[in-house]
């Protein structure tokens, strides 16, 4: 099922209405879709490599979006369902430990799921869960996926087809990467 589903999903960048296919797709995946917007955009830059930098201002705005709907969701269903359920369980106060700790380092968990394969979604609707400052949370998430879709598009616009497969084999590896090395610029630029 998750197959036929990416391969639609796949589909749709080889249409006269991608561009906003690709927005629904990375809009949705910030919040409940499994499938990453990457699925689209790949082909879509390496299809229109001249537009390839409005593929990714739409990717990441769209995505950026669909994250402040994954946080609203937190939000919204904490107090409606999270929190009945947690009280029943006499979890309350764990959950208080954790949305302190959480909300703590809240703007490193939305960058790392913004740039790595961990799943946005998880992160967006945790941020509205915890109540994590919502001017953090669109500020990482705007860097985060911004470097993921602008960087992978320069990328694909640089090298091409030849870089997809890299890419594709090595997404992983390759977003844990980028995630490192901007951990380490924030490091230089701090204790430098």
């Amino acid at each position: 099922m998750l197959r036929r589903l990416y391969d639609k999903t796949l589909a749709l960048a080889d249409t006269p209405h991608a561009l906003w296919a690709l927005a629904a797709v990375a809009f949705i995946e910030s919040s409940v879709f499994p499938i990453p917007p990457h699925v689209m955009m790949i082909p879509m830059v390496l299809a229109a490599p001249q537009r390839a930098w409005v593929i990714a201002l739409v990717c990441t705005s769209a995505s950026v979006a669909g994250g402040a709907l994954g946080y609203w969701i937190g939000a919204a269903g904490l107090e409606t369902i999270g929190m009945p359920v947690l009280e029943f369980y006499g979890k309350a106060e764990k959950f208080a430990e954790f949305q302190a700790r959480f909300n703590e380092f809240g703007a490193w968990a939305v960058l790392f799921a913004g740039i790595t394969p961990f799943p946005y979604k998880v992160i967006t609707i945790t941020s509205g869960a915890t109540g994590l400052d919502f001017t953090t949370f669109m500020t990482a998430s705007v860097i985060a996926r911004g470097i993921i879709f602008f960087v992978l598009t320069g990328l694909l616009w640089k090298f091409g087809p030849p870089i997809r497969d890299f890419v594709e084999k090595r997404f992983g590896l390759v977003t844990i990467a980028i995630f490192g090395l901007l951990i380490a610029g924030f490091l230089a630029v701090r204790y430098l």
